[in-house]
């Protein structure tokens, strides 16, 4: 009789750790969504109210990292989104070294990269999972991304090469240098496909993978501090499967809003981003250095054209223009002042 009693004790308590195990299962999202935020606030608002107010398909977990943001973006979050996981850094750590902070706590399968001025439609994080899911040889998906007017955004380019920026710099345009590789590079994303696709880069606005391969890859490189992390990132991913570009899924993007209220923090760090994926993709030390000293002397020319084509166009009334050519000269003069030794370091 006692062992029956201690039988039907061991039972018991089997089928409540079983209980346990699946409702913890079950409590476990599918998708961990990751979003970086500095001193975008408002825009992080629509970011989140797209994503939880809505149905996804998918169980979700939402991790906000806030570098250190001014706006009370942090606050928001915390009084708005209780649901949200909220990460409060007391400096900038950057893009990639945020989103690394997000990707190591999650507890999805899936990862979702989302930049902080996204709107996702409904349904639409199930659609990119749903891709991985049938298609083991994608490592990282990304959708196409959409305007706040709803016109097509840049969602995918080819690798770029040296020869590409360095068509970019005034010293070289005028002289047809590197013309072909230029818009060869920027001409592809014109093409309308309809099908899933195979690319080399995909824009960081809006990126998924597993996050066990994600973080197995090594993650985001966070040598990166603004720019250039998601061609590295595509280049390794490349490198173990495929990189697809999902034209039948859409996510609105305003983009740039953060890069444009901070162009000083912005310009250097893009500048440095380039350089070093430039360096880790296997780039030579001549096309490297050939590369560093064009940017370098092509700054201050920027700065000289720009300022005159500020005060010209200021004075013939054309303030929006005038205002375009002085966010050029904001961005560059800090590179002068306080970025080229990081650049050359890079």
């Amino acid at each position: 009789m006692r062992r029956l009693l201690i039988n039907s004790i061991d039972t018991s308590r089997r089928t409540d750790c079983q209980s346990i195990l699946r409702l913890a299962k079950i409590d476990e999202p599918l998708v961990s969504v990751c979003i970086t935020n500095w001193n975008c606030r408002d825009l992080l608002r629509g970011c989140l109210h797209s994503l939880l107010k809505q149905e996804q398909g998918a169980s979700l977990e939402v991790i906000v990292v806030d570098n250190a943001s001014g706006d009370g973006a942090a606050d928001m979050v915390a009084c708005e989104f209780p649901q949200v996981r909220l990460i409060r850094n007391e400096a900038n750590a950057g893009f990639a070294r945020a989103n690394n902070q997000a990707a190591r706590l999650a507890r999805g399968r899936f990862l979702l990269f989302l930049n902080n001025d996204t709107v996702v439609p409904a349904q639409t994080v199930a659609r990119l999972t749903d891709y991985l899911e049938g298609h083991p040889e994608a490592v990282l998906a990304g959708p196409r991304l959409l305007d706040g007017a709803g016109k097509a955004q840049i969602s995918y380019r080819r690798r770029p090469t040296i020869a590409t920026f360095l068509h970019r710099t005034l010293l070289l345009r005028w002289t047809g240098l590197f013309k072909g590789q230029y818009e060869e590079y920027r001409r592809q994303p014109l093409q309308d496909w309809a099908q899933p696709r195979p690319v080399d880069v995909l824009m960081g606005a809006a990126l998924v993978a597993r996050r066990a391969e994600f973080l197995e890859m090594g993650a985001w490189d966070e040598d990166f501090a603004f720019g250039g992390e998601d061609l590295e990132l595509c280049y390794r991913a490349n490198q173990r499967g495929r990189v697809v570009y999902l034209p039948g899924v859409s996510i609105t993007h305003f983009g740039r809003v953060s890069t444009r209220g901070n162009i000083a923090y912005a310009s250097t760090r893009i500048a440095i981003g380039f350089a070093q994926f430039f360096r880790k993709s296997g780039a030579s030390r001549a096309g490297l250095l050939g590369y560093k000293l064009a940017i370098t002397l092509d700054a201050p020319l920027q700065v000289l054209l720009k300022g005159c084509q500020f005060l010209f166009r200021r004075l013939t009334g054309r303030r929006k223009r005038a205002e375009q050519s002085l966010t050029v000269v904001r961005g560059m003069l800090p590179f002068l002042c306080g970025g080229l030794w990081r650049f050359w370091r890079a």
